[in-house]
């Protein structure tokens, strides 16, 4: 029998790291729930120390998914390995993730330390993980850039203090293929006690070489692989699980290892991943992007229609495409709605959710003739943010746009409960309504990204704007939808202005 490859999700942790990616603990759970669908084998939920919305989310995650392991990273700090452990208590399968640097220019300017205090500290960090669970992974961070001497005294050590899974993590996206499965080799062969714990490999995508990277360390003997949905991640990203999952399914020839997961919960978990975090799929990325599977070259169509494997190296139907459309209508009852979102992941809290959701539905219905799958989708999202507790509610909206007059939007604003008016003009209707809506908060953010998205196709599909706001530092992303662009514009505005003011500042795992 082939090894089992254990594919580990980063998405609710590493991938949060990307700016104006936060997630909240609602939004968090139910991509956990996404992933336990998939039958991923490990998902790390977050960095408890980093907040008490961190530590909340992961507890919450630890308490709900009962067919994965939940893992929550710590530095290898006391105080964190402690906040990690009491986070994961309830967690059926717990692992604790505690990591130090050990490249000689993170030792030296951002640690401040000995290679021999290093070594001591994450031989400490291990026993205490150990009193908390007997899974416990260490990552040697920045090991794409240390000593190979260095790393393998520190990882004998680190397997002699009880750790189970070493990750080999190319922190800076520094490595390239031939290099970095070199490293894992060389690893496995120079570690007197290597066959006693797992090396898995976490890869970023500096260099646009995560995937890469990771596929040539499972090659050499890596059984681990920590990627995220989407390639989500801080700077260019992590290893996209899509492409780590369906290369290994589809080059059995190659790999000497096999995954578990269920890969028709593939796309359903990166449209979720999308529309929760704004973080759009470009059109030609492998596997979920939406073309990923189209042909218009005459010469692959004809290819195709005479034998699909003439260009098409996996089915589509295996990692979760279909016609996505639902056959609902606004005569549908309330019975179907909730079945059809639950087979697409959408679960509901109380009955006041489910019956905003479905006065939306309803009303979407009224707009739009065909309903997709992508539509409920952004519809559960607009759901959740309109029962979050929010300071600003936009209650209308008025604009006046025609050639050869300066566009003029008229705005009340909710604040607390007490309504507000503004007007104002601008370069366009959005830009007008986002000056008139800025002359009542008064936020002061700096608009960083504004983004337009057709969530389906035609003239009456639902438009999905993101715009990302930035705060004295904080960065935050904002998200609306509605078939009339303005109108979603200035919720995804008024979204993100609720969002920068109850965002809490967060201790970035690398500070």
């Amino acid at each position: 029998m082939k090894d089992k490859l254990i594919i580990f999700d980063t998405t609710l942790r590493d991938g949060e790291q990307s700016p104006g990616a936060s997630m909240t603990l609602d939004e968090k759970v139910r991509i956990a729930k996404a992933l336990e669908r998939m039958r991923v084998d490990v998902i790390e939920a977050g960095f408890p120390i980093a907040s008490q919305g961190d530590f909340e989310a992961v507890q919450a995650v630890a308490r709900t998914i009962k067919d994965s392991r939940i893992c929550g990273l710590a530095r290898a700090i006391d105080k964190d390995i402690d906040r990690a452990g009491e986070a994961l208590k309830d967690a059926v399968a717990p692992r604790i993730h505690t990591f130090i640097a050990t490249s000689p220019i993170h030792m030296e300017m951002k640690l401040r330390m000995s290679p021999d205090q290093v070594l001591d500290q994450a031989v400490a960090a291990v026993k205490r993980a150990r009193q908390y669970t007997d899974d416990v992974e260490f990552s040697p961070e920045d090991a794409g850039r240390s000593d190979l001497d260095f790393l393998c005294r520190i990882l004998e050590a680190v397997i002699d203090a009880g750790a189970t899974t070493l990750n080999i993590p190319d922190t800076v996206g520094y490595n390239i293929p031939t290099q970095f499965g070199d490293l894992i080799h060389n690893l496995i062969e120079r570690v007197p006690n290597s066959d006693k714990a797992i090396f898995s490999v976490h890869c970023h995508n500096d260099l646009g070489l995560a995937v890469a990277n990771s596929l040539s360390a499972v090659h050499h003997g890596a059984r681990q692989v920590e990627c995220t949905i989407n390639g989500l991640g801080e700077r260019a990203g992590n290893a996209a699980l899509e492409e780590i999952v369906m290369a290994i399914k589809t080059r059995q020839d190659i790999f000497e290892c096999d995954v578990d997961l269920d890969t028709t919960q593939i796309m359903p978990c990166s449209r979720m991943v999308s529309s929760i975090t704004g973080f759009k799929v470009q059109p030609n990325k492998a596997i979920v992007g939406a073309n990923a599977f189209a042909h218009e070259s005459g010469i692959h169509q004809d290819g195709v229609l005479k034998s699909r494997e003439t260009y098409e190296i996996m089915r589509a139907e295996d990692v979760g495409w279909s016609a996505n459309r639902m056959v609902l209508g606004k005569h549908s009852g309330r019975n179907a709605f909730r079945t059809r979102l639950k087979e697409l992941g959408a679960e509901f809290a109380s009955e006041e959710e489910l019956n905003d959701a479905f006065g939306r539905f309803k009303d979407l219905a009224d707009k739009k003739h065909e309903i997709f799958d992508d539509d409920l989708q952004a519809l559960v999202t607009q759901t959740k943010i309109s029962l979050e507790n929010e300071r600003y509610k936009l209650i209308s909206l008025n604009v006046c746009s025609e050639m050869g007059e300066t566009p003029n939007s008229s705005v009340t604003v909710s604040i607390d409960g007490q309504e507000q008016n503004a007007s104002a003009t601008g370069g366009g209707a959005v830009d007008a309504s986002f000056k008139a809506i800025e002359e009542i908060v008064k936020s002061q953010t700096e608009l960083q990204l504004y983004a337009v998205n057709n969530i389906t196709s035609g003239t009456d599909s639902q438009g999905e704007v993101t715009v990302r706001l930035e705060k004295e530092g904080r960065i935050v992303n904002g998200q609306g939808a509605d078939t009339d662009i303005v109108i979603a514009s200035a919720k995804a505005y008024i979204n993100g202005l609720n969002k920068i003011m109850r965002s809490e500042e967060k201790a970035h795992p690398q500070v």
